[in-house]
């Protein structure tokens, strides 16, 4: 491979550098061999624009800190780290004999779900190492994961690199000043916001990387980084299914408890989301993940072709024993799953068939269910009758319609908006002018002899923190808090958390009603937000940073954004002194981004 950069890569003492092999924003990557060792080594070296930035710096080395202590065969090993009074700053890791998780999936547009499910096992066994040493990643992408084969085991073996901004950057002070770093479609949305992190940010990438695997696109996608950062925040996408119906619900589900919005909805550890792609292969009949990626990567074409037919028995199998114990929507899974890879299959469309006609229509119709079994009977007999079904390939979906309802099947972004009936958790939708704080509590019939009530506490910041009468705070999430009360009056105090002062605190009374049998007893609060703090730092006088009907800055400065939501994306540019750029800012109320003027401008 030949050198792309123009110049010629610079001169270190103890390492021969060969030859280009990557090229990030930050670093150039390099084929290199020790002098003093004799074997080759991957060298990183950060730009020459970027090597007099401290904070940069800080980001470098806590990146070799962070690796050296890491241990395992998913991880790329740090061998050695420039010293400080060296011209060059760069980092010296293993070298990885194969291509990024990037290339394969730019070659192989949606990859087989099971190969898909067997990189994400092995990435999870990586993570669990990382995050029982104390490191968060924060930037799990198919760019930082490289693939080698090892000819020798007949294994194929993913290790994940770039530590970067690992969570140990926080204790460097590096985003103290609001700065979001990770990449747009694979962040969690508490890592756009700028809350804290915990393992389960890891969780939601690893599960978006999975599913651009199976699905051979993103989950959240747009025309820039702004409207990305916006879809993560509103957690709008299709499942995997809908768009790729070889994937099949149940993977579908497995992906869907991973990139859930609120942390609390996802996988609680890397470990739990590992057990569950485990255990899907398992039923499947696949468990070697190394060996099954080592035959796909062996002959891709060939492996697409030998793994389909024991893939679809398996699906029927599982299909006819759901179905004999009344497992409805797994069976309707696998069987959906099965005819996107055999469309014109006669057998597999007359098991169908009987399937939709014996049990789950006998079930409708037992329910009173008439129209959903005339409806059902009706699709399943126009299904048999259409002559010019596609056959399944393994690059392009095949037709999206399932011919079984599934639950899951539905898109997220179709679910039925929150009727009176629900408290309204935070979506991130508030009035587009701040209101004074209120309290909504909804009327409720008292009982007498109730003597506690369960209450449903939601509010429009779900950072936020409450207490009731007195007792420790509790961030009220995206679903809320929930707590048995007793009757009568209680004291509820709001407030922002410390990391995170999303709102003006406020105290108000709220009176528990005797329970009615009508559910919890809803209490919804409308927060004051405070204003968001954006800085632009280091512009030259004729500097100007525009944010159109937001916010303007010209040269160094503070401005106050009046915030109409907990977090808000906006569009911006960096104007003046030969310079006319896009620069996407995350704001969260109450918070401070920080924008620097690059270097050299």
């Amino acid at each position: 491979m030949t050198i792309s950069s123009p110049s010629a890569p610079p001169d270190l003492v103890k390492y021969e550098l060969l030859d280009e092999i990557g090229h990030g924003g930050m670093a150039t990557v390099y084929r290199a061999r020790d002098v003093r060792l004799g074997r080759e080594v991957a060298v990183k070296v950060i730009h020459p624009h970027l090597r007099e930035n401290k904070e940069v710096a800080t980001r470098f080395i806590a990146e070799a800190r962070a690796v050296a202590k890491l241990r395992h065969p998913g991880i790329v090993e740090v061998f050695d780290v420039s010293d400080p009074e060296d011209k060059e700053r760069y980092l010296v890791a293993e070298l990885v004999r194969g291509p990024s998780l990037r290339k394969l999936l730019t070659e192989h547009k949606g990859l087989p779900p099971e190969i898909g499910a067997c990189f994400g096992l092995q990435l999870c066994d990586a993570l669990s190492h990382a995050h029982a040493a104390g490191i968060v990643h924060r930037d799990v992408k198919p760019e930082n994961v490289l693939v080698e084969v090892d000819d020798a085991r007949r294994v194929g073996v993913t290790k994940l690199t770039d530590f970067g901004i690992a969570k140990v950057l926080d204790a460097q002070g590096v985003t103290s000043t609001g700065q979001v770093l990770g990449s747009p479609a694979h962040m969690a949305p508490e890592q756009i916001e700028g809350g804290a992190l915990d393992v389960r940010a890891d969780v939601f990438s690893l599960g978006v990387l999975i599913y651009e695997c199976m699905v051979g696109s993103l989950p959240f996608e747009g025309k820039n980084p702004a409207q990305v950062l916006r879809k993560v925040l509103d957690c709008s996408y299709q499942p995997a299914d809908r768009l790729r119906p070889q994937v099949g619900g149940r993977w579908s589900r497995v992906l869907s408890n991973a990139i859930a919005r609120d942390p609390n909805d996802r996988y609680p550890e890397i470990g739990k989301f590992g057990e569950a792609l485990a255990a899907e292969l398992k039923e499947l009949g696949i468990e070697d993940g190394a060996a099954e990626i080592y035959r796909f990567l062996a002959d891709p074409e060939g492996y697409v072709k030998s793994a389909e037919p024991p893939l679809v028995q398996a699906l029927i199998a599982r299909a006819q024993t759901a179905q004999r114990e009344g497992r409805a929507a797994d069976a309707a899974a696998d069987l959906n799953r099965a005819v996107a890879y055999r469309p014109d299959d006669p057998e597999l469309l007359k098991m169908v068939a009987g399937l939709a006609r014996g049990q789950w229509r006998r079930k409708a119709l037992q329910r009173g269910s008439w129209v959903a079994a005339a409806l059902l009977g009706a699709g399943v007999a126009a299904f048999l009758g259409t002559r010019t079904l596609r056959s399944a390939s393994p690059n392009l979906p095949p037709p999206t319609a399932s011919i079984l309802p599934e639950p899951s099947s539905l898109p997220i972004a179709s679910m039925p908006a929150p009727t009176d009936s629900a408290p309204q958790p935070d979506t991130s939708e508030v009035p587009s002018a701040p209101t004074p704080p209120r309290l909504i509590i909804p009327r409720n019939h008292a009982h007498a002899g109730a003597k506690d009530r369960e209450i449903w506490i939601t509010a429009n910041a779900k950072k936020a923190l409450v207490s009731i009468d007195g007792s420790a705070p509790m961030e009220l999430g995206l679903a809320g808090i929930r707590q048995k009360l007793s009757v009568g009056t209680h004291q509820l105090r709001f407030t922002g958390a410390k990391v995170n002062p999303c709102c003006e605190p406020l105290t108000q009374s709220v009176k528990v009603e005797p329970d009615d049998g009508k559910g919890p007893q809803k209490v919804y609060v409308q927060l004051r937000l405070k204003d968001g703090r954006l800085t632009l730092s280091g512009a030259p006088p004729e500097g100007r940073l525009s944010c159109p009907a937001r916010a303007n800055l010209a040269g160094d400065g503070t401005v106050m954004v009046k915030m109409s939501r907990p977090a808000e994306v906006l569009d911006c540019r960096l104007i003046g002194a030969g310079l006319n750029r896009s620069e996407t800012v995350v704001l969260s109320a109450g918070g401070e981004y920080v924008v620097r003027w690059p270097a050299g401008h």
